[in-house]
């Protein structure tokens, strides 16, 4: 595939899986044995290393959307080469429903309207993501919906 084709795939997965919240096409656009590797900030007291796999995934995709029903990921530029696929870009969503992330659990709905940044570095293979690597703000995302508080 081209590094083109590459990009046209991840940008499908934010287009039909996310903001769509068709989780069906998980199965069309993730390999069977796609690992997603999560990094957590290391000023908070979580493991620093999270992986999932495609099943996985499939569950935590509708928490996020039960979370942040209006869940909106833009894709500000991507960047290929070989089989690796770079994106930067911004998600928002307004807080509505438990939050149930990685770091945090339970955080009642608050009803704020959060925006964080986030970087993913997909590889492709056979015309589907095989493994990803996600850094994202968790921290402003989490501070936006007031779970956590930094030191003045």
């Amino acid at each position: 595939m081209s590094t083109e084709n590459n990009k046209v795939i991840v940008r499908r997965f934010y287009e039909e899986v996310w903001n769509k919240g068709n989780v069906t096409a998980v199965d069309e656009l993730l390999a069977p044995n796609y690992v997603n590797h999560f990094d957590s900030p290391t000023n908070v007291s979580v493991p620093e290393h999270f992986q999932q796999n495609r099943e996985e995934t499939k569950h935590f995709i509708p928490q996020w959307l039960t979370a942040f029903p209006d869940l909106h990921f833009i894709v500000e530029f991507q960047v290929a080469e070989g089989d690796l696929v770079v994106t930067r870009g911004t998600a928002s969503g307004t807080h509505k429903g438990e939050y149930r992330g990685l770091e945090f659990k339970g955080i009642p709905p608050t009803g704020k309207q959060v925006t964080w940044t986030f970087t993913a570095i997909d590889r492709i293979t056979d015309g589907k993501i095989a493994e990803s690597w996600l850094n994202d703000d968790s921290v402003s995302r989490l501070q936006q919906v007031g779970a956590l508080h930094m030191p003045a």
